[in-house]
C-alpha cells in the first residue's frame, strides 16, 4: 500500500482519538458575565483621560481572564471597563493597568487595521442582533489608532470595513486610558418595542510586553472574541429606534501623467481632471446600499511583487475600499488559513479583483455601480452590479454577482452565488452553492460546489471543495477535499489551480504540557504534518506528492518562533513549467528540501524574520532566501525592508543558473494617526522593473482624506529603451453622514 494511500487511511482515527483525549475543551459559560451601561444626559469629551464626573457613574466591571498563556487563569494585569451611553453615543472607557506604565507600551506603527500581533490593544465586539454570529469589532492601541472589522462565524471577516468612531487615549505611569465614542449609527441592532436592550458583548486586551491576553468573557485560544457565542452581555441600553442614514463621500481628483519611451498609443504628457464618489445608505439595521459613481482607488495601495517558483497561482488581496465593505457575505470562500493549515488549494468564486483590473494590476476606469445587502440572523442576501469602461484592448464589461444564503441551527448555512461577466467578447457565468457547518464547538466543515459556462468558448468547468477542521486547544486536524475540472473558468473568481484533485489532509500539535523546557521565554511546542496529494482530473494520473513535515516548531511568550521543516516532493510535469524564466520540461521528478524559518519578537523596536530554504529542485537545486527587518523607534516612525533571492543551480533544459532578487523597503512618517506620510520602493531583477510609491494622507475629519500621490515605474530591459512613467495625483474627499 502507497504511504500517501496509509495516511489517508490513519488519520480520520487519529481525529477520533484526539477527540476522545482533549477533555478540557470547553463550550460556553450558561452563566455570562455582565457589563452595566449607565446613561447620561451630557456629552462627554473623547480626550482619553477619562476625567469627566460622568464616567464616576459608571458600575465596575467584572474581572478579566487570562486566553493566554495561560487559559484560565487570573490576570496578572487587571483592566478596568466603564459603558455610559446618550442619544447620539456610546462611550467605551477602558483603563489598561500596567504596574510598568508607558514604558511597558509597545506599538510599531500609525497603520490604521494595524497588525494586532505587534501592539499593546484593547477590542470591543458587539453582537447587537444577538444572534451569535454577526459581530462588529473595533480596536485601538495605546496611541490611539485604529482597527475595526465585520465579522460573521469567526469565519469571514471584513477586516478592512471603516466605521466611523473616534477614539483617543493617554499614557501614564500606571498604565494607560482609551476613550472611545461610537455613534448609534455605526452599531447595528435589532428593532424591538423593548425599553431596554441587552447586546452579546466581549473585551480583550493584549498586554504585548508579556503577550498576555485576557478577556472580559472566557473563549478557546483557538477562537478569537469574534466567537460570540462565548462572548458576555452588556445589559441596559436604550439605543433609539434604528433609522434610515445615509452617508455620502464625494471627491475631486486632479493628475498628470508623464510616459518616456512608449508606443504612440500614450500621451507623453497630460493633465485629468476627475468628480466622482459614493453614497451609503443603511435603508434599516439590515439592509444596506451603495452606490459609486466614477469610481477611484487613486490612494488604495499598490500591489508588492512576489517571485513564486511553486506551480499555485499568487493570490492578491483586494486593497480598494469599496469592494472591502460586505466582502464577507459575496467571498465565500475555501482557502489556506493563516498558520498554513487547511491545505495550498484556493478557490473563491467572486473575486472582486476582477472588476476595475486588468491582468496585472492595471487600473480599469469604474463608470458607475452598486451593491445591495441585506443580513439578518437568518437569511442574507445581496447583489452587486458594476459597469467597467473599455481600456485598450478590453471591451467595456458589465458585472453582476448575487448572493443568497440561509442560517439554520447554531451555526450553520447554506447559500448559492451567481456571477455574471458580460462583454463583447462573450459572457461567462458561474453558479455556486456552499455550505457552512458548525458540528460542535470544536468541529467544522466548509464546502463549496461551483460551474463556469463560457459563451464565447462553448467550455463548461467545475469545481468541488470541501474543508473539515477539528481545532482544540492541543490540536489542530483538517483534511480538504477538492477537484477542479480543466475547463473550468471563474472570469469573475480566483481559484489556485485547475484541471487537479486534490487531498490535502494535516496535523499540528499544540503542547504546553510540564516538559516543555524553558517555559519562562517558551510558550508551546508545535511540530505537525501538512501533506498534499494532487491527480490530474483529465487523465487521473497521480502528478504531486508533497510531504512536509515540522518536527520543529517553537513558540515563545514574546512572539518570536523557530521552525525546521523538510518536505519530500514528487512532481510528474504534464507540460513544460517556466519558473521565474526557466523552462523545465515535462518528466518525473523526484526531490527533498530543508527548511529554516524563524522570527523575533514582531513589537521590538527592530524586529526580524528570515525564512531560508534548500535542497533539490526539479532536475537541479534551488535555494530561496526571504529576509525581513523591520526598524521602528518610536510608533511614529516606521521603516521596513525585504530581500528575496531565488538561487537555481542546473535546472530546467538547458540546465541554468539563475539567480533573481527582489528588493522592497517600506516606510510610514507620522505626526499623529490622521496625518501620515507612507511609501514604498520595489525593485525586481527577473524583468528589471523597479517602482516607487509616496502618498501623504490627511484624515482632517473622520473618514475624510486629502492625498497628495506620487507613483513612478520603470523597466530597463536589454534589448529596449528604458521606459519610464510617473503620476501625480491630488485628491480630496468629503464624508458627511446624515
Amino acid at each position: 500500500m502507497n504511504k500517501h494511500r496509509l495516511l489517508l487511511l490513519l488519520l480520520p482515527f487519529i481525529s477520533f482519538h484526539l477527540y476522545a483525549q482533549d477533555v478540557d475543551f470547553f463550550k460556553p459559560d450558561s452563566i455570562k458575565k455582565e457589563i452595566d451601561a449607565v446613561k447620561i444626559f451630557t456629552f462627554i469629551h473623547v480626550d482619553g483621560t477619562m476625567n469627566e464626573p460622568e464616567w464616576k457613574l459608571a458600575k465596575p466591571s467584572p474581572r478579566f481572564i487570562q486566553i493566554e498563556p495561560y487559559q484560565g487563569k487570573e490576570p496578572n494585569f487587571e483592566t478596568d471597563v466603564k459603558v455610559l451611553y446618550n442619544r447620539e453615543y456610546l462611550y467605551v472607557g477602558i483603563f489598561a493597568k500596567d504596574s510598568l506604565g508607558k514604558k511597558a507600551i509597545h506599538a510599531t506603527d500609525f497603520m490604521r487595521d494595524f497588525d494586532f500581533t505587534r501592539h499593546d490593544l484593547v477590542t470591543l465586539t458587539f453582537d447587537g442582533f444577538n444572534d451569535k454570529r454577526n459581530a462588529m469589532s473595533f480596536a485601538t492601541n495605546a496611541y490611539g489608532v485604529q482597527r475595526d472589522l465585520l465579522a460573521f462565524d469567526d469565519l469571514y471577516y471584513d477586516v478592512d470595513w471603516d466605521g466611523l468612531w473616534r477614539v483617543r487615549t493617554s499614557r501614564t505611569d500606571s498604565g494607560w486610558f482609551a476613550e472611545i465614542a461610537i455613534p448609534w449609527q455605526t452599531l447595528r441592532y435589532r428593532k424591538t418595542n423593548d425599553s431596554t436592550q441587552n447586546w452579546g458583548f466581549n473585551i480583550y486586551r493584549n498586554r504585548r510586553l508579556t503577550n498576555e491576553i485576557t478577556a472580559l468573557s472566557a473563549f478557546p485560544r483557538v477562537f478569537s472574541s469574534c466567537r460570540m457565542d462565548y462572548a458576555g452581555i452588556l445589559k441596559n441600553l436604550e439605543p433609539p429606534p434604528p433609522k434610515a442614514n445615509i452617508r455620502i463621500q464625494p471627491y475631486f481628483l486632479g493628475s498628470y501623467d508623464h510616459y518616456k519611451n512608449f508606443d504612440s498609443s500614450y500621451q507623453p504628457h497630460a493633465t485629468h481632471y476627475k468628480v466622482g464618489g459614493d453614497l451609503k445608505w443603511a435603508i434599516n439595521p439590515n439592509a444596506v446600499l451603495d452606490l459609486t459613481a466614477n469610481t477611484d482607488f487613486a490612494q488604495a495601495d499598490a500591489d508588492l511583487q512576489v517571485n513564486n517558483v511553486t506551480r499555485f497561482s499568487v493570490f492578491f488581496p483586494e486593497k480598494r475600499q469599496f469592494f472591502l465593505e460586505n466582502a464577507s457575505l459575496f467571498g465565500v470562500n475555501i482557502a489556506q488559513a493563516p498558520d498554513y493549515s487547511g491545505g495550498s488549494m484556493h478557490i473563491q468564486p467572486f473575486f472582486s479583483r476582477s472588476i476595475g483590473l486588468d491582468t496585472s494590476g492595471n487600473p480599469i476606469p469604474i463608470v458607475a455601480g452598486g451593491r445591495f445587502v441585506y443580513r439578518s440572523s437568518n437569511l442574507n442576501y445581496g447583489a452587486i452590479v458594476m459597469r467597467q469602461t473599455d481600456s485598450g484592448n478590453i471591451p467595456a464589461t458589465n458585472f453582476f454577482v448575487g448572493r443568497l444564503s440561509k442560517n439554520f441551527g447554531d451555526q450553520n448555512r447554506i447559500g448559492g452565488l451567481v456571477s455574471v461577466k458580460n462583454s463583447p467578447a462573450g459572457t461567462n457565468i458561474e453558479s455556486t452553492i456552499d455550505g457552512f457547518f458548525r458540528l460542535g464547538e470544536s468541529h467544522s466543515l466548509n464546502t463549496i460546489l461551483t460551474q463556469t459556462i463560457s459563451t464565447n468558448t462553448g467550455k463548461k468547468g467545475f469545481a468541488g471543495f470541501a474543508q473539515y477542521y477539528y481545532s482544540t486547544l492541543h490540536y489542530k486536524v483538517w483534511w480538504t477535499e477538492s477537484v477542479v475540472t480543466k475547463d473550468f473558468d471563474p472570469e469573475m473568481g480566483f481559484v489556485s489551480r485547475t484541471d487537479v484533485i486534490g487531498t490535502t489532509p494535516g496535523v499540528n500539535w499544540y503542547y504546553r504540557g510540564d516538559k516543555l523546557p524553558f517555559k519562562k521565554i517558551l510558550r508551546s511546542f508545535e511540530p505537525g504534518i501538512l501533506p498534499e496529494f494532487y491527480f490530474q482530473a483529465s487523465t487521473g494520473k497521480f502528478i504531486e506528492r508533497d510531504l512536509p513535515i515540522w518536527p520543529i516548531w517553537l513558540n515563545f511568550h514574546s512572539g518570536a518562533f523557530f521552525g525546521f521543516g523538510i518536505t519530500p516532493t514528487f512532481q510528474r510535469l504534464t507540460a513544460p513549467f517556466q519558473p521565474l524564466g526557466l523552462n523545465i520540461n515535462a518528466g518525473d521528478y523526484y526531490y527533498t528540501q530543508q527548511t529554516v524559518w524563524a522570527g523575533s519578537d514582531p513589537s521590538k523596536i527592530i524586529n526580524l524574520s528570515a525564512l531560508y530554504t534548500w535542497g533539490n529542485y526539479f532536475n537541479g537545486s534551488l535555494t530561496t532566501t526571504d529576509l525581513k527587518m523591520q526598524f521602528a523607534p518610536i510608533p511614529y516612525i516606521s521603516i521596513s525592508g525585504e530581500f528575496n533571492r531565488n538561487h537555481f543551480t542546473g535546472v530546467g533544459q538547458p540546465k541554468t543558473n539563475s539567480t533573481v532578487d527582489l528588493y522592497i523597503i517600506q516606510g510610514r512618517f507620522a505626526l499623529n494617526p490622521r496625518l501620515q506620510l507612507v511609501g514604498f520602493y520595489q525593485r525586481n531583477s527577473l524583468n528589471n522593473v523597479q517602482s516607487y510609491n509616496i502618498r501623504f494622507s490627511w484624515e482632517y475629519q473622520p473618514l475624510s482624506y486629502i492625498y497628495i500621490i506620487y507613483n513612478h515605474g520603470s523597466t530597463n530591459a536589454l534589448s529596449e529603451l528604458k521606459q519610464t512613467e510617473d503620476h501625480v495625483i491630488a485628491k480630496i474627499s468629503y464624508l458627511k453622514q446624515f
